[in-house]
């Protein structure tokens, strides 16, 4: 059985929490399954609005997905949640990805 089968076996078994959605959500991200992805992260920063790497890795994926708009929107938002929490690395990171996505654009 894959990672991601045992992980949604978990999720199945009722264990459900932002860090095991993280887990899917990185599992699919890296198989470009990117709404699978999507789903669990706004799961996951539903449970904990505060978890900034997963709103990182939602930005991330809604850019890949070719959701430009919302990607946005996440990312300002992910780094208000980082720079409340003094995760500076978070919200560097997503500063730079909000900077490549509105050059595109």
């Amino acid at each position: 059985m894959g990672a991601i089968e045992n992980l949604e076996k978990m999720l199945a078994e009722g264990k459900d929490s932002a860090l095991l959605r993280y887990g899917l959500a990185d599992a699919y991200f890296k198989r470009a399954e990117y709404n699978n992805a999507v789903s669990h992260l706004k799961a996951a920063v539903e449970q904990d609005p505060d978890y900034s790497a997963a709103w990182k890795l939602l930005g991330k994926t809604l850019a890949e997905a070719g959701r430009e708009k919302e990607a946005v929107r996440t990312f300002r938002q992910g780094i208000a949640v980082a720079e409340r929490k003094g995760d500076v690395q978070a919200a560097r990171e997503m500063k730079v990805f909000l900077k490549r996505l509105e050059k595109e654009r």
